[in-house]
């Protein structure tokens, strides 16, 4: 692996407010972590490094029916496969186990997110362009 690859991980914790990322592939296994309190000090410092905070994770409420459909990793939602086109699925639409449901951008890959079971979009909870944490809701289907 070379500095280049860790210097990108490096930025992709920061830009996306991580405290912690690991990162495998193949032989190649690395751990970077940094404490809160040293990202607290630094905000608060004005660096130009350093993101906004970042919210905690909006979990889905329990009370609600359905299956929830949460993310599998961290990254960036994606409500269609590109700008120009239109969402892979909205509120009230029919959707079978397995359709496309949304993509999640994780180090430059798209993952697409199929649906868990059959049944109605019932909600989508995170906007398009918005960073999700790895459990995080993004749909709720009825």
């Amino acid at each position: 692996m070379e500095i280049k690859e860790i210097e990108s991980l490096a930025r992709l914790m920061s830009e996306n407010g991580l405290t912690g990322l690991e990162y495998k592939a193949g032989e190649v296994s690395l751990k970077l972590e940094r404490r809160q309190e040293a990202a607290a000090f630094q905000q608060a410092a004005g660096s130009p490094f350093m993101p906004a905070p970042v919210e905690a994770p909006e979990q889905a409420p329990e009370e609600k029916e359905g299956t929830v459909v949460v993310s599998p990793t961290v990254g960036v939602f994606y409500a269609a496969a590109s700008p120009e086109s239109k969402p892979f699925v909205a509120v009230g639409d029919r959707v079978e186990k397995g359709d496309t449901l949304c993509i999640i951008e994780a180090m430059k890959l798209m993952n697409e997110i199929p649906a868990e079971v059959s049944g109605k979009v019932a909600e989508v909870c995170v906007g398009n362009g918005q960073v999700v944490e790895y459990g995080q809701a993004l749909f709720r289907i009825v």
